[in-house]
């Protein structure tokens, strides 16, 4: 996925209401952008940090500019709208990056599904030999010492979503999970147990019904970004 318009630099003052960062630019002036992430961001809101903003070319937006990339520990960049993960994800199976999941003919969004009046972010459909495949995706920012991290705060709508997923393979159709990690400075993908126990034990308890597990990795430039590698999901005894 590459940005349609060049992305304006600046430093970030201060991320505040979870949804508005208030961000310096190169001129000196200072100015609110939308945050387009609903998660703490720990670790990728630092004061100071180099960020980078995209034009959404509507004067009449409260906050037309949106934040999208920040340079976490002075060194990586990393996507931080979790918006683009599903558009991430799908172009990553159409354009056969994810390997397990080709071979769909139809790709479909946010159809409703399960007992808890979830929403699935993508349904594959159209395989000749497999059946369905329900599809979560998750963006992931957070990681410490090459392991990405998820979530990186307590998600009761995550283990939500597992419990909708397990629901699935046990009616016979085939579900899955992705994380879309936006940084390319990890080798693994970890439950962030510290962070939200119950989240990870469900997610242990997912894989061990069935529901599958991948993990996808981003090259994250100012011009674009795109998932190139996977990496493996590791759950911890």
């Amino acid at each position: 996925m590459e940005f349609d318009t060049p992305l304006l630099e600046g430093r970030l003052l201060r991320r505040y209401k979870r949804f508005l960062a208030d961000i310096r630019l190169p001129d000196g002036s200072v100015v609110t952008a939308h945050t387009p992430n609903t998660g703490s961001m720990l670790g990728c809101a630092e004061p100071g940090s180099r960020v980078w903003l995209r034009d959404s070319g509507n004067p009449g937006r409260k906050y037309p500019l949106s934040w999208e990339i920040v340079e976490a520990g002075g060194a990586t960049l990393v996507g931080i709208n979790t918006g683009l993960s599903n558009s991430l994800v799908r172009e990553a199976v159409e354009q056969g990056v994810a390997g397990e999941l080709a071979g769909y003919g139809a790709i479909r969004s946010e159809v409703r599904y399960g007992n808890e009046r979830s929403r699935i972010d993508l349904l594959l459909q159209g395989h000749a030999t497999a059946a369905d495949c329900f599809l979560e995706v998750k963006n992931v920012t957070l990681a410490e010492s090459g392991r990405a991290l998820f979530p990186d705060a307590v998600s009761a709508r995550g283990t939500k979503h597992l419990r909708e997923l397990m629901s699935v393979v046990e009616s016979g159709l085939r579900a899955a999970l992705c994380f879309c990690v936006q940084r390319g400075d990890v080798q693994v993908m970890e439950p962030a147990d510290r962070i939200d126990p119950e989240y990870g034990r469900t997610l242990r308890l997912a894989r061990a019904r069935g529901v599958e597990l991948f993990a996808y990795r981003a090259a994250v430039s100012i011009t674009g970004i795109r998932l190139d590698a996977a990496i493996p999901v590791r759950l911890p005894d």
